[in-house]
């Protein structure tokens, strides 16, 4: 059996580019997760919307997007267009575009859950006080809602960071590409994979440690104690 030799990893060439990588998947990541939070809204408002047209459509995607897989959505996206429509795709937009919609099916939930939790006894406050149904969402609601969220949606963004990895299945050269390149070149495979595997989990831990912070610093939990 072949022994490890992880002196590959010491090369600064190799570290630089793994790193380098790893930027771009924070950059991807960051990108789709932006996108995520906007269709998200969008879809929770249109879930809890009176309008039936709206409501069915914020259904229909919720039904498809987390009812098939982000890799078929992938491929979908950066291949079927220009099969289909001849819209010439571009690899890393189309791997944002993907991540940003596949989430947005999942942060909606989370947007919604967060904002029906407010009492009900809120609104009419809000309302009472002479507070439109929009000025009353915006002052008074969902900056309540906001620091519910932020529990799941550091868990959604910690998700979408790892699902980042399949951005390499359409040529994206993000870290996962990056590895299986330079394995191509080196033949150290589970050198270059336990590497990334660093990475993610390093990179995954520093969000959730961001993540506890910023609900300690809003003050979650603090009636609890």
């Amino acid at each position: 059996m072949q022994s490890l030799d992880f002196s590959v990893l010491a090369e600064w060439e190799n570290m630089s580019l793994l790193l380098q990588a790893l930027v771009y998947t924070v950059l991807y990541t960051c990108a789709g997760f932006l996108l995520s939070i906007v269709i998200g809204m969008l879809i929770a408002f249109g879930q809890m919307s009176k309008v039936k047209p709206i409501r069915y459509v914020s259904l229909a995607y919720l039904s498809w997007f987390r009812g098939t897989p982000l890799l078929v959505q992938l491929f979908l996206l950066y291949y079927g267009l220009p099969l289909i429509f001849g819209i010439d795709t571009v690899a890393w937009l189309s791997g944002v575009l993907a991540l940003g919609m596949y989430s947005g099916s999942y942060t909606s939930q989370v947007i919604r859950g967060a904002i029906q939790s407010i009492d009900k006894g809120q609104m009419e406050a809000g309302r009472s006080l002479g507070f439109s149904y929009a000025q009353t969402m915006r002052k008074i609601i969902i900056p309540q809602a906001v620091v519910r969220m932020l529990a799941p949606m550091t868990n959604e963004f910690i998700s979408l960071t790892k699902n980042s990895s399949l951005l390499s299945t359409i040529t994206v050269v993000e870290l996962f590409r990056q590895a299986n390149i330079m394995i191509a070149d080196t033949y150290k495979t589970m050198e270059f994979l336990i590497a990334v595997a660093i990475l993610y989990y390093l990179l995954n831990n520093l969000i959730g440690y961001l993540g506890l912070l910023l609900e300690k610093r809003l003050g979650m939990g603090d009636d609890l104690r």
